[in-house]
């Protein structure tokens, strides 16, 4: 794990892309259905992460970087080869998602492993790197 301030960065700048991502998901929703919310408490909450799962998926199957970890040098690789692949990339969302429900305990799992992984590195055989190495990092 390349430092706990650094990834948690890296997931707020990727938060800040994101909630403008599901600004525009929503925009381009809202005249398929006649300029009204989508009433169903079901639908729209899934569209929206299925959106977020699309973003995400698509920046750690190609390349492991999303903006937010390009900016803070990070990458995503899996445990046996360059990338991780659609199978880790959906395991490793909803396995965060669900360290996000349990008040981010998934992501503190790593201040108590030798290797500092998290549970979602855990569970999809990923882990993040540091891309570069400065001296004056």
């Amino acid at each position: 794990m390349p430092g706990f301030f650094r990834y948690f960065a890296a997931i707020f700048y990727d938060l800040l892309l994101l909630i403008a991502i599901f600004f525009l998901a929503t925009a381009i929703l809202l005249p398929l259905n006649s300029g009204e919310a989508i009433k169903s408490p079901l639908v729209f909450p899934l569209y929206l992460y299925s959106i977020g799962f699309l973003f995400y998926g698509w920046f750690w199957t190609h390349g492991g970087q999303t903006l937010g970890l390009q900016a803070w040098k990070l990458r995503l690789v899996s445990n046996n080869a360059p990338n991780i692949t659609w199978k880790q990339a959906f395991i490793r969302y909803i396995s965060a998602s669900c360290s996000w429900l349990i008040f981010g305990l998934g992501f503190f799992w790593c201040l108590w492993q030798k290797d500092s992984k998290t549970l979602h590195d855990l569970s999809s055989n990923s882990y993040i790197i540091r891309t570069e190495i400065n001296a004056d990092d």
